[in-house]
């Protein structure tokens, strides 16, 4: 059974990618020489002073990662970003100084941006945020570019992590992992197919979505907050980027959607993908060997998790009209 990444194991890690990303950026003709790390936890976040440049460089990733599918995806990312820039929305944008595509260097694929002063002294209001990611919404729905649908949830990812925990009771109880691979059986298909979505939840678009909890990623600044790390963008419905928050955030956005002249969220799509965001998180239990810290940041969302109803209560039968499969037993405690 794989231990855990050790200190030191995490700190080479970090070491490298910060070496990658300084010496693509010297390649790339910028100017390095006080390079530091600014975040460390899924990705390593490096600013190449002095050059006004930061470099978002992914590295706790499933085994399964596919080089080229990482780099279609952060191409998708760059393209979005820099339209929504162009057409004055506030977000963190790509780097002006390099070209404008994710770079690969010394086994890592990575991503340029420009360099803003985050304000540290700002406490994060997600409520306040909440409302913002309707004008977000509003800007994101004039993208013309292709994208997957939910390809934020990364089902793949989601099936093979919960395949593989069944070798790691140190991580997950099994009645919790049996539990999460049910429910799984149940939502995957809905995640996989456009058409089965649209099936189980009639009525409730599909537009370009941040992805990865935007309320979360408002960076505050000097000159205004800014909408930052759009690395899961994807097409899905809006109830997405509100998945996990709380009935005040639902709210906030409701209120800021009206003004906006958006729909208002839909109460079975947000169970849905509340119920899909809790299979990610079990899932990203077998990430903990890389990431030891994930064994304590998700038990307080497993322990909600066991409280709420078993695949939020929806009646999605993959059976049926949703694609092949066989529906899962459910018991009275689970309902």
């Amino acid at each position: 059974m794989p231990g855990f990444m050790t200190p030191d194991q995490l700190a080479a890690r970090t070491a490298r990618a910060l070496d990658a990303a300084v010496a693509a950026g010297r390649a790339l003709g910028l100017a390095v020489t006080e390079a530091a790390v600014l975040h460390d936890v899924f990705s390593v976040v490096v600013h190449l002073a002095p050059s006004p440049v930061v470099v978002r460089v992914p590295a706790v990733l499933p085994p399964s990662t596919d080089p080229d599918a990482q780099a279609a995806q952060q191409q998708r990312e760059l393209d979005l970003v820099s339209r929504l820039a162009e057409q004055g929305v506030p977000v963190v944008p790509p780097s002006p100084l390099v070209p404008r595509e994710p770079v690969r260097r010394d086994g890592f694929s990575m991503t340029f941006w420009q360099f803003v002063e985050e304000d540290r002294s700002a406490e994060p209001d997600y409520v306040h945020n909440s409302g913002l990611v309707a004008g977000l919404h509003a800007a994101l729905r004039t993208y013309p570019g292709e994208l997957p649908f939910l390809s934020a949830d990364e089902p793949r990812f989601t099936t093979e992590s919960l395949a593989a925990l069944r070798a790691r009771p140190d991580l997950i109880e099994p009645t919790d992992l049996d539990r999460a691979r049910r429910e799984w059986e149940i939502l995957e298909p809905v995640v996989r197919s456009r058409a089965a979505f649209e099936a189980a939840f009639p009525g409730v678009g599909l537009q370009p979505i941040h992805g990865d909890a935007p309320a979360v990623n408002v960076l505050a600044t000097a000159n205004g907050e800014l909408y930052s790390d759009f690395e899961l963008v994807a097409l899905g419905p809006v109830e997405w980027d509100l998945a996990g928050l709380w009935p005040e955030c639902e709210a906030a956005y409701d209120s800021a959607a009206r003004r906006h002249g958006l729909r208002g969220l839909d109460e079975r799509a947000l169970r849905f993908v509340n119920a899909v965001g809790m299979s990610r998180t079990v899932a990203c239990l077998a990430l903990a060997p890389q990431l030891p810290m994930l064994v304590e940041a998700v038990k307080p969302s497993i322990e909600r998790w066991r409280t709420m109803p078993f695949a939020g209560g929806l009646d999605l039968d993959p059976g049926g009209a949703y694609g092949g499969g066989r529906k899962p037993s459910v018991t009275k405690e689970e309902m």
